[in-house]
């Protein structure tokens, strides 16, 4: 099985605080439609494995905003998916999208895609707040997009959530979970404002036009966000990531678990298992470059794609950091089994010191983990980062 995630580069306007590599050069859609497509033909095989097309389980349409194209543009991409891929016919298929592209003409016309989850950013129902991010949409055009959404016959639904927003209060973000649970949907992310260098929110903060929202008041936040959602009947399966039973985001829960992805697009990312490659994130030189490719050969040796071939020891960090971000942990005799007893032992001993705390815990052996699970606590949630850094194995 794999996945594959596509990038849609464009976006109407920039949020302030976002890192991504997008464009608002909207008028070259066409002929990135153009270059995308082929970059899909010709990578098929970097997924094949022992000469053999693997089951594409899930597609990922993210970006950028891929709702802000037009759904005549989304149709040829999916021409070549299922004319060039083995789509599975239970594949989850993911469009990003924003509250406000999301009319009901433009639902209606999602519809008549193999789309069958939509992932929303709502970031927030407060107006001033969505004024400050740059957000084109306000707290009622979201709530009204959901049920839109729902009355379409979408019923599988994630929206974002972003705390630790500038001057917000817990009572604040109370009422934005809140919200964010009468809308009844299945899915729910939620990340804490991360001031990322190079962005006007950067800037902003530089010159003191907001402040951070400190340490203590972001835990509460979360602290409450795990209570809210949990005693609503979702499962915390992820450090950032909630989901009614049965309906976690099974791409995003792929790349937790190591399977192999094609990404396509300016900046994307792939993983075959051990080799890691990224497209170089420029919308010119990616459409530029890609029409000069004839061949697969032609991308595999073309100079603007950087990859990477990780070592044991790198192999070994992503497992840790990728599976204790998880409520299914870190099966030990997988651990074992991929990278050995040294290793293992290695783990073991690092994480003593937490198991002890109580921030750390192996849970009983089962028949799929013999060895047990090494899994964060609640307690332990709250210092994941700490936690999964004093795991890394670091050479001398």
């Amino acid at each position: 099985m794999a996945g594959i995630y596509i990038h849609i580069p464009f976006c109407t306007s920039r949020c302030v605080y976002c890192d991504f590599y997008s464009t608002t050069y909207g008028e070259k859609d066409k002929a990135y439609i153009s270059a995308l497509t082929n970059e899909l033909r010709l990578r098929a095989n970097y997924l094949q494995q022992d000469g053999q097309m693997p089951v594409i389980e899930t597609i990922y349409i993210g970006g950028g905003t891929p709702s802000t194209l037009d759904t005549s543009l989304l149709e040829p991409i999916f021409e070549v998916l299922y004319r060039t891929y083995h789509v599975s016919d239970r594949a989850e298929i993911t469009i990003e999208a924003n509250p406000d592209d999301l009319t009901p003409q433009k639902i209606k016309s999602l519809r008549t895609l193999p789309v069958n989850r939509l992932s929303m950013g709502v970031q927030t129902f407060d107006d001033g707040k969505l004024r400050l991010l740059h957000r084109r949409h306000n707290g009622e055009q979201a709530i009204r997009a959901v049920h839109d959404c729902q009355d379409a016959g979408f019923d599988n639904i994630s929206i974002d959530l972003i705390y630790g927003l500038p001057a917000q209060s817990l009572r604040e973000w109370e009422t934005d979970v809140n919200t964010a649970l009468s809308l009844n949907v299945q899915h729910i992310s939620a990340y804490a404002l991360i001031y990322e260098e190079g962005t006007p929110l950067w800037e902003m903060r530089k010159r003191h036009v907001v402040e951070e929202a400190d340490e203590e008041l972001s835990l509460e936040m979360f602290s409450l966000l795990m209570y809210r959602l949990e005693n609503a009947g979702f499962e915390h399966y992820e450090i950032s990531n909630f989901a009614r039973p049965g309906l976690r985001s099974r791409h995003n829960s792929s790349y937790w678990k190591g399977i192999p992805y094609l990404g396509c697009g300016p900046s994307a990312h792939s993983f075959d298992g051990r080799n890691r490659q990224w497209n170089h994130p420029d919308l010119n030189v990616y459409i530029d470059q890609v029409g000069k490719c004839l061949s697969s050969e032609d991308f595999n040796h073309a100079p603007w794609i950087e990859q990477e071939e990780l070592n044991l020891y790198e192999r070994y960090n992503d497992c840790i950091i990728t599976s204790l971000r998880t409520s299914d942990g870190l099966n030990l005799s997988e651990l074992k089994r991929k990278f050995g007893q040294p290793l293992t032992d290695y783990c073991l001993q690092a994480a003593a010191v937490h198991l002890r705390n109580g921030q750390l815990e192996i849970t009983e052996k089962k028949e799929q983990a013999p060895e047990g699970l090494l899994k964060l606590t609640r307690r332990g949630i709250f210092l994941s980062d700490g936690i999964m850094s004093d795991l890394l194995y670091v050479p001398d």
